[in-house]
């Protein structure tokens, strides 16, 4: 198995902390965030970790760590991102975006499962969601699975908190077969279509092309950091152990 962490953006709302580095190399207690992501994936017996950058690619580079950059990484979302990976497509991966935090029991569940595709989603995400919006709809999606754990609806805009039934956080799992769904859903889209496209919108090809794609479910223990007070509440929350080792 191989880990693949997307760290190509700049992270714009973080302001004057991105100004000399990328997001996720502001830290979150003793460590960076990617040092976090790195610690987590080996910690899981995954020690083949690629990381895929873009803005202030040398600033990762440096580290020693294996990269591949994005190139256009400004003009392109992340699945572009993940598509730089391709030569890892060949065994089972699992996906960390760069710029959250979470513990070992969170990502754990993930690596430990055998679905061809799956990600992890957040019960409890409303509790987090409250200490980083006024409005816990500001910035949530829509999130339902069924009773087999397989996701009928996800990433889209709403209105009411009951189409919410958690939230993702940017970890996935897909075998080989399942990044041959990745390969194929993507090879059909025209350059400008898969320029834009997000995970979560790529998750939903999938699971409208009959592509199964499972959730794992936990209840908190994580942070995603998109803006400086949400590194504050990830500070905060590590000072507290809510980051299980």
């Amino acid at each position: 198995m191989k880990g693949i962490i997307l760290a190509a953006g700049r992270g714009s709302r973080l302001k004057s902390l991105t100004e000399d580095k990328p997001k996720c190399l502001n830290r979150v207690g003793a460590k960076t965030m990617l040092e976090w992501q790195l610690d987590m994936l080996k910690r899981c017996g995954i020690s083949d970790i690629l990381v895929v950058t873009g803005y202030r690619s040398e600033s990762i580079e440096a580290l020693g760590v294996k990269t591949i950059k994005n190139q256009r990484w400004e003009k392109t979302n992340m699945v572009q991102s993940l598509l730089c990976a391709k030569r890892f497509f060949n065994e089972d991966i699992v996906i960390s975006y760069g710029d959250i935090v979470y513990g070992v029991n969170v990502i754990s569940p993930l690596v430990n499962q055998a679905q061809d595709a799956a990600l992890v989603y957040d019960r409890n995400w409303k509790a987090l969601w409250e200490k980083r919006f006024k409005d816990p709809l500001q910035d949530a999606e829509s999130f339902k699975i069924d009773g087999n754990s397989r996701i009928t609806e996800i990433g889209r805009r709403v209105s009411d908190i009951n189409e919410i039934e958690g939230q993702y956080l940017g970890l996935l799992r897909f075998s080989p077969k399942g990044l041959g769904w990745i390969d194929k859903t993507t090879s059909a889209m025209d350059k400008e279509a898969l320029d834009k496209l997000d995970m979560t919108s790529l998750v939903r090809a999938l699971i409208k092309t009959d592509h199964p794609v499972y959730g794992i479910g936990i209840n908190g223990g994580w942070c995603e950091i998109d803006a400086p007070e949400d590194l504050e509440l990830a500070n905060d929350m590590y000072k507290k152990g809510q980051f299980k080792w």
